[in-house]
């Protein structure tokens, strides 16, 4: 199923200016256009032009969203949210994660996974504090962002591995940090999106615990780029094809991997008996027909789906609440879906 979220005329007249145009930024909306001069304005460079070193420590959208806030007079809303860092075991050592907890949570609480973006080669807690501060707010779970390595120091399928040995690990954790030990549930955005669906893949085919439901926030999830979506989007910001051709070329040790069923989700044969997954696309995005896509692939295999695609917005908006609409949009979505999987709603 997918629910379209109906564009305004100001959506609609951006559409028509971006098709004229063939500029993907002519189609964002007033918010995420504003949010993306913020951006560059903070110094930001085409990370395809960069090292994967200088890469992360490139200004973030979320950076750009608090320079926003704070030119108007405001701080970022903490939305009743408390952080504590942990760590978990990895495939080969103790990583970070961070933990957020609803400030007036009372008993134990179903627990969410979430891995942020970053294209398995930069990102970081702090870039993607968003999304989780928004689910353990919403879906009034904990959540633990768990972090990953990366590449290229730790090329596929590290993250994978890393993933997989997250999920184990939560299983017997979550106990101990004030979680019901019953009910879980796997998200993420963009490669962590990726790495979520892998949880879901492996817990289905090691008979672990599955998670209630997957929460895909436009995945990378396929090999092919010369989607629609690629063709529309090659140049878009944050995220454009030559960036993409720039991940895979540092997280795979050859260019043959990017087929491999892991990452190329799409054209996956093992799909049946995942769980009740929810996708979130964005207009302004290369990896939106491949987000697409996996939904109805995951439909064609008898699995149950939400498909919420929004106009106006880039990859990377999920997080940006404070100053994206359509991002508070989504995460209210989200949000929902994630608590009725928790029987909560």
């Amino acid at each position: 199923m997918i629910d379209q979220t109906p564009p305004t005329i100001g959506e609609r007249l951006a559409r028509i200016i971006g098709a004229v145009s063939r500029d993907p930024a002519a189609r964002a909306d007033f918010e995420m256009s504003r949010l993306l001069d913020e951006l560059k304005g903070l110094g930001a460079e085409l990370v395809e032009d960069l090292t994967p070193e200088e890469a992360r420590r490139q200004p973030s959208l979320a950076d750009a969203a608090r320079s926003l806030l704070a030119k108007a007079g405001g701080t970022p809303d903490d939305l009743g949210v408390t952080t504590e860092d942990l760590t978990y075991r990895g495939a080969e050592g103790d990583l970070p994660a961070r933990l957020y907890r609803p400030r007036d949570a009372a008993g134990p609480l179903p627990t969410l996974l979430y891995f942020h973006g970053g294209g398995f080669v930069y990102g970081d807690f702090d870039a993607y504090d968003g999304g989780p501060r928004a689910m353990a707010a919403k879906a009034d779970c904990l959540v633990v962002s768990a972090h990953y390595r990366l590449a290229p120091e730790h090329k596929f399928p590290a993250a994978h591995d890393d993933a997989a040995a997250a999920w184990d690990w939560l299983i017997g954790a979550a106990a101990a940090f004030g979680g019901d030990g019953t009910r879980f549930a796997v998200m993420g955005e963009s490669a962590g999106a990726n790495l979520a669906a892998h949880v879901s893949i492996s817990a289905r085919d090691r008979g672990l615990r599955p998670p209630a439901r997957q929460a895909l926030v436009y995945p990378i999830a396929g090999s092919d780029l010369s989607t629609e979506s690629y063709r529309l989007n090659a140049d878009a910001r944050p995220l454009g094809k030559e960036l993409m051709l720039w991940i895979f070329g540092h997280a795979l040790l050859s260019p043959a991997e990017r087929f491999d069923p892991r990452i190329d989700l799409v054209n996956s044969n093992a799909l049946a008996g995942l769980p009740p997954t929810t996708i979130v696309t964005a207009d302004i995005d290369p990896l939106r027909s491949e987000g697409l896509a996996l939904a109805e692939k995951l439909e064609t295999a008898g699995v149950a789906v939400e498909t919420l695609d929004y106009a106006g917005v880039t990859h990377g908006f999920f997080g940006l609440t404070d100053v994206v609409g359509h991002a508070r949009e989504a995460q209210d979505a989200v949000g929902r879906s994630l608590k009725a999987a928790f029987g909560q709603g």
